[in-house]
């Protein structure tokens, strides 16, 4: 597990190449990516802020009227760096890969072309994660950037891509995997499904003409299973090198407290740890209150709702405290605003709040 020093959010979005901000849905965690790349640009970073969550919460963020799609668009901010933003098209990202990874431009048309890879690119369970690895790892060899801010789905799944490589390396050494891919190690045109037991089997399930899509498939694969290992294994190694970190944002309510505490465990359990925590959405303290309560009825009244502000502030810290036990974890409190953000100009206002000294 890398090891951190007790850092500020600012330092850390100074040093990192990657950050990733994970919590649960509704606690701000795109917008907090968002702000984390208009800061990283303010520091004269190049920073891109990609989101796996299919929804449009980035776009709306960042107030691009158009929407992002799979390639990423430069932003018009000011100051010395560069922002840019994408959301992850995963069909187009396999597509990406395929052609990479093929030995001829040959090969990778009739993989594309392929029914059974046209409905694995787009619905396959674990392929969205293993794509949102994949886009990780191809923003981080871009030379157009120096930070990549990835903002994962508001999902418990939201840490799925970290397993992701782990997974498709399993499916590669599988032995059905094996079996499909014979006939073309073997110097075979076609396989006999009819010799296979287990093929005969899934081709009564699946039908036999979708059976015959996926063995053209893995015929039309071979020889790409060492790139996509290789990338796999590259991306694991990048996870766990100083130059990642996780940002974990959380609300102050006992339900994403304890999805935030599940996070952190499950970074734990992959031997990665959380660098910095972000609470947002928190009640404002307002400063001190008055010596005494005023007598007349409308001070009395700014009295009483100031004290249950106060009190509302100080149960949601301990609320949090529990996540927050952790010292050498930097923790960021940002107060609610009393509207969504939609522009650049209200995304700054979420940045100042970050990383303005006071809320440190």
């Amino acid at each position: 597990m890398t090891t951190l020093a007790a850092t500020t959010l600012a330092e850390h979005i100074g040093s990192a190449q990657i950050v990733v901000c994970c919590g649960s849905g509704g606690v701000g965690k795109t917008t907090v990516a968002a702000a984390l790349g208009l800061q990283a640009a303010r520091m004269g970073r190049r920073a891109v802020v990609a989101t796996i969550d299919p929804a449009k919460r980035l776009a709306d963020a960042l107030g691009v009227p158009g929407g992002l799609s799979n390639e990423p668009v430069r932003l018009t901010i000011d100051g010395p760096g560069e922002l840019w933003a994408l959301m992850l098209d995963t069909a187009s990202t396999f597509d990406g890969l395929v052609r990479a990874n093929a030995a001829t431009p040959d090969q990778a048309e009739r993989i594309l072309a392929n029914g059974f890879y046209r409905n694995v690119a787009g619905s396959l369970s674990g392929t969205q994660e293993y794509m949102a690895a994949e886009r990780l790892h191809a923003l981080h060899d871009d030379k157009r950037f120096d930070l990549v801010i990835i903002d994962t789905p508001p999902t418990r799944n939201a840490l799925d891509f970290l397993d992701a490589p782990n997974t498709l390396t399993k499916f590669i050494d599988h032995p059905l995997f094996k079996i499909l891919m014979l006939p073309t190690r073997r110097g075979l045109k076609v396989l006999n499904v009819a010799a296979q037991p287990i093929l005969r089997t899934i081709g009564k399930v699946v039908g036999g003409a979708a059976l015959t899509d996926a063995i053209a498939f893995f015929q039309a694969f071979s020889g790409m299973e060492t790139g996509f290992r290789q990338r796999a294994e590259e991306v694991m190694n990048l996870l766990h090198e100083d130059v990642s970190r996780f940002v974990l944002v959380a609300s102050p309510r006992a339900d994403t407290i304890e999805e935030a505490r599940y996070f952190a465990d499950r970074l734990q359990h992959s031997d990665l740890s959380v660098a910095a925590t972000v609470v947002n959405r928190c009640t404002p303290t307002f400063g001190e209150l008055p010596a005494s309560r005023p007598g007349d009825s409308e001070g009395a009244a700014l009295y009483d709702n100031l004290a249950e502000l106060k009190a509302a502030a100080v149960a949601e810290r301990t609320q949090a405290s529990e996540l927050l036990a952790d010292e050498a974890v930097h923790t960021t409190w940002v107060p609610t605003l009393p509207e969504d953000v939609h522009s650049l100009d209200s995304l700054d206002t979420i940045r100042g709040l970050l990383f303005d000294s006071a809320s440190e």
